[in-house]
Order: C-alpha cells, then sequence, then structure tokens
C-alpha cells in the first residue's frame, strides 16, 4: 500500500487527534506541513476545494475529516481497535460531541483576549488580523461563544469528563478510544498552545492526569516530506476503485434522488464552507467519494464522511 501522508501543521488541534491515533497503532506515517491559513494552492490541488487540517493522503486518494480519517486508520490496522465493545456506538456519539461542542467551547475559550495575545505574541501584528479574517471566512454564519459564556461551559464539560474518570484510566473503561482521543486535542490546545489559560484545568485534576496517559501514547513513525512529493505521488498513482480501498463499503445509500456519475458538490454543514466539485462515485451508509482531476495531480478520489457534509447536485 501506498504511504500515509498527513497533511497538516503542529499547532492543528485535529492533526494531534490524528497523530495519536498514528502512534496508538503504531503506524509510520508522512509528514507534510501545510498553511495555517489561506492561501493554501497545494492543498487545493488535491482536495479541490476542502481547506480544512488535517487531510490524509494515500496514493491518489484524499480522505478529509478527522471521523473519516480514524475510520481508514481503524480499516488498516483493526488492532488495539478505536472502536472496541461492548461501547462502540457510545464511543462514536461521545467522539462527535468532543469534536463539536467541546471542541467549540474549549476554542472560544483558547482564543479569548488573553489566550490570543499568547498565541500571537512573537508574531506581527498583521499575523492575528490575517488569522482573525481567515476562521471568520471559515465559520460563515456560525454562532461563536463569547469567552465568558464559553469558559462556563468549558468548566462544566471538564467535570463531566473528570466524573466518567473516577474508576478507570481512560474515559470508556480500561483502554482508549475514539472519544478519548477526540476529547484530547482541544484540551492539548489549552495546555500546549495557549498555557495563560490552562488554568481551567487544575480544577478537575483527573483530567489532566489522563491528559498525561493520552500524550504517552506518542505520534507513531513520523518522516518529514513536503507537497511538492506529495504532489508527485498523486500524479503518479491511481485511485483506488470504491470498494476496494481503505473504505471497503461501496453499497449505494441514495437519500438525495442523485444517482451515481451525476456531477456534484459537497460541503461542511458549519465550520470551512468551501465546496469540493466533482463526480460522484460512491454515496454510502458512512461517506461519500467524488472523482475530479486537477492539471497539477491528475485524477483523485475525495472522500467525506456523510455526518456533517451537504451533497448537492450541480445543474448543467
Amino acid at each position: 500500500m501506498a504511504d500515509l501522508i498527513l497533511h497538516h501543521y503542529p499547532n492543528s488541534p485535529f492533526s494531534e487527534k490524528i497523530r495519536l491515533i498514528f502512534g496508538y497503532k503504531k503506524l509510520a506515517w508522512k509528514s507534510v506541513v501545510i498553511p495555517s491559513i489561506m492561501p493554501k494552492p497545494d492543498v487545493l490541488a488535491l482536495t479541490g476545494g476542502y481547506r480544512k487540517t488535517p487531510f490524509l493522503q494515500v496514493g491518489a486518494d484524499i480522505y478529509c475529516d478527522s471521523a473519516l480519517m480514524a475510520d481508514v486508520l481503524e480499516h488498516l490496522q483493526p488492532t488495539p481497535s478505536l472502536y472496541p465493545e461492548p461501547g462502540k456506538g457510545l464511543a462514536r456519539t461521545l467522539a462527535q460531541w468532543a469534536d463539536s461542542t467541546l471542541f467549540w467551547a474549549a476554542m472560544a475559550h483558547n482564543l479569548g483576549p488573553k489566550g490570543a495575545a499568547q498565541m500571537f505574541a512573537s508574531a506581527p501584528p498583521e499575523a492575528a488580523k490575517a488569522f482573525s479574517e481567515d476562521r471568520k471566512a471559515m465559520s460563515g454564519a456560525m454562532t461563536r461563544l463569547r469567552p465568558a459564556d464559553a469558559a462556563a461551559a468549558y468548566k462544566s464539560y471538564l467535570r463531566r469528563l473528570s466524573d466518567m474518570l473516577d474508576e478507570q484510566p481512560f474515559l470508556l473503561g480500561q483502554v482508549p478510544c475514539i472519544a478519548d482521543f477526540a476529547a484530547y486535542h482541544p484540551l492539548w490546545f489549552t495546555k500546549v498552545r495557549t498555557p495563560v489559560v490552562a488554568d481551567i484545568l487544575e480544577h478537575t485534576p483527573a483530567v489532566p492526569e489522563w491528559m498525561d496517559r493520552m500524550k504517552a501514547i506518542g505520534h507513531g513513525e513520523m518522516e518529514k516530506s513536503d507537497a511538492a512529493s506529495a504532489i508527485a505521488v498523486a500524479a503518479a498513482a491511481e485511485p483506488m476503485k470504491p470498494g476496494h480501498g481503505l473504505l471497503t463499503d461501496s453499497t449505494f445509500q441514495d437519500e438525495h434522488g442523485i444517482p451515481l456519475g451525476s456531477r456534484v458538490s459537497i460541503t461542511a454543514e458549519s465550520f470551512g464552507p468551501e465546496p469540493t466539485e466533482g463526480e460522484l462515485l460512491a454515496a454510502t451508509r458512512t461517506h461519500y467519494t467524488l472523482s475530479r482531476t486537477d492539471e497539477r495531480v491528475g485524477k483523485v478520489h475525495v472522500h467525506f464522511p456523510r455526518i456533517g457534509y451537504v451533497l448537492k447536485k450541480i445543474e448543467v
């Protein structure tokens, strides 16, 4: 199989989620560091429009959204499992909450006045403005929590996580599951990137102790690469056929009245509304696959999870 190439940047919280999953599954991977804000010409050549961080490349197949990447890595390396029985449904549900509700409360707290000042302390003034404008463009009509409201919610969520750790080392038992990786990364950002506001973690001592156990998992075997190499890999490869790659389900599930082969767009429901356009190759119970062609990378398949994404037919 082709190398696992993660397109990320060091301070990206969702990237930390995937880096830790690489470590948990003891996988080797290549690191391509991408810009944190637009423009991202190398990213868009591969994804066709999706510009959130991270995304995973395997040859000429591009996997978007960390929830889908986790499923891909689970298929590639089933043990240790991210979804251990009998609680895998609960684990997925808790992970979805952590990747959304917990994440946005944590980040609104992290990037309040004190945290933002620390984050950009060593950067020129225009860097903070550019970052703010970039994230505003990605937020669209999202309602963002004010820092004070976020802090109150964040404290409540931390207490709930702490309660789950009363008699066990991880959120749902004796071993980590997808919920641990999803809950960890926004708290990691608090501790590592905006430590000036990390005292919020001290009110629930069980949580930092759990974070130490998660950090000890590590990032697996990482090798540095670059965007030019990743684009060359995609250009030299053929994308995997639906049902024969790392997403084995190819059964068509029609919820939209859009047949396979249609020209479509896929966009995120909320954050990151930039569309990716292509030919609809798969629409299963869990994911969508688009085929698209770029002059730099040739033919690629771009994959999205169903949950959190909107499929629309492009009328010619």
